[in-house]
């Protein structure tokens, strides 16, 4: 095991190296990069498509391979090269920037004169809190509940508790989350949570406890909208897992041995059942971690690290872009792993050092 666990951890640096360089190269496609953004704002406008796009290739400033650079000083355009590090060829930039990476050095944000790593640092708090909170619940919720619907499968539980999960699974996630802001955060009825922020202002001033009270109090609208999209989907693969599992052979020799329905459920069925439950964790966590959280941020005025890739590939800020794509495949890879792992301790019959490759 300890073999294979090495081999994944280095099979991690290819993997980063490839994923990187495939959008390395998109991006070098892509029209409207910083220098043409940059080239807009100077001939007044907002965005950097707007311009560019409209203009002809016969229209550009002499020497100057941009477009929507009309009229503008050849110098003026090469010092904007120079301020973003476009003066150099693309392999020797993209060679920088792996040399960086090796040393979590992600330069430094084009639009915010920061370095990415503090930006990453500054918003890691907010995702960690979204996905971590949300994804442990929704398996605390759906595990039990999709075993209890497995179990009574066809009841009247079943039936109404499908309902239910049909429903939360239809409505999207930033329309509760405002139906829940104009519920319960001040809009026309209660006004019991903050509809704003990860913690209060007096933070500081809070006692240990009155802080973890304060965090938890943020969090609640938020997670709770994130949570009722979420576990529809893991709660009726573990109810079918389940029902997949009760159906075999060794289940009925298990009961026909005289086991109790516990032992036959935990013992037996449980660790069979769970193999593609664990299996789509990883997604599962990387989603809500920072896709799915994307819109809750924006509605909760929670700036994580979902609102600022999105907000860097607006802006065509790449060391932001890059930086927070090498920290969301990095952590993609090692939950993954960690998944694996986690294999063999519901079922220890799995042997991944015993694999071919």
């Amino acid at each position: 095991m300890l073999a294979y666990i090495i081999r994944r951890l280095l099979l991690i640096i290819p993997t980063i190296f490839g994923i990187l360089l495939i959008n390395f190269l998109i991006i070098q496609a892509a029209p409207g990069g910083p220098v043409e953004q940059m080239i807009a704002q100077l001939e007044g406008f907002e965005g950097g498509t707007s311009r560019i796009g409209g203009s002809a290739a016969g229209d550009t400033a002499a020497g100057s391979n941009y477009r929507g650079a009309q009229g503008l000083d050849p110098d003026i355009i090469a010092e904007i090269e120079r301020m973003y590090g476009f003066d150099r060829p693309a392999h020797e930039r993209f060679w920088m920037m792996i040399k960086g990476y090796l040393t979590f050095d992600f330069g430094d944000s084009f639009f915010r004169d920061t370095p990415v790593i503090d930006l990453i640092i500054e918003k890691m708090p907010v995702s960690i809190s979204l996905g971590l909170w949300t994804t442990l619940i929704t398996y605390l919720i759906s595990i039990p509940l999709g075993i209890r619907k497995a179990v009574r499968h066809g009841s009247p539980f079943d039936v109404w508790t499908s309902s239910l999960i049909i429903v939360g699974y239809a409505i999207p996630g930033f329309l509760l989350a405002i139906l829940l802001i104009v519920l319960f955060a001040g809009g026309s009825y209660f006004d019991w949570f903050p509809l704003r922020g990860l913690t209060s202002n007096n933070w500081e001033e809070l006692s240990t406890w009155g802080k973890i009270k304060d965090y938890a109090w943020h969090l609640v609208l938020p997670i709770t909208a994130m949570v009722i999209g979420s576990f529809a989907t893991l709660t009726m693969l573990t109810k079918n897992c389940f029902l997949d599992e009760i159906g075999k052979q060794y289940v009925v020799t298990a009961r026909a041995k005289g086991l109790s329905e516990g032992r036959v459920l935990y013992g037996h069925v449980f660790r069979n059942a769970m193999l593609l439950i664990i299996a789509g964790f990883p997604a599962a966590l990387i989603s809500v971690f920072f896709t799915g959280a994307l819109l809750i941020e924006v509605i909760f005025s929670l700036d994580g690290l979902g609102l600022l890739g999105f907000e860097a590939a607006i802006n065509r800020d790449y060391p932001v872009m890059f930086g927070t794509l090498y920290i969301f495949t990095l952590l993609g890879l090692v939950v993954k792993l960690i998944g694996d792992i986690t294999y063999t301790l519901v079922d220890p019959r799995i042997d991944f050092a015993s694999r071919e490759g």
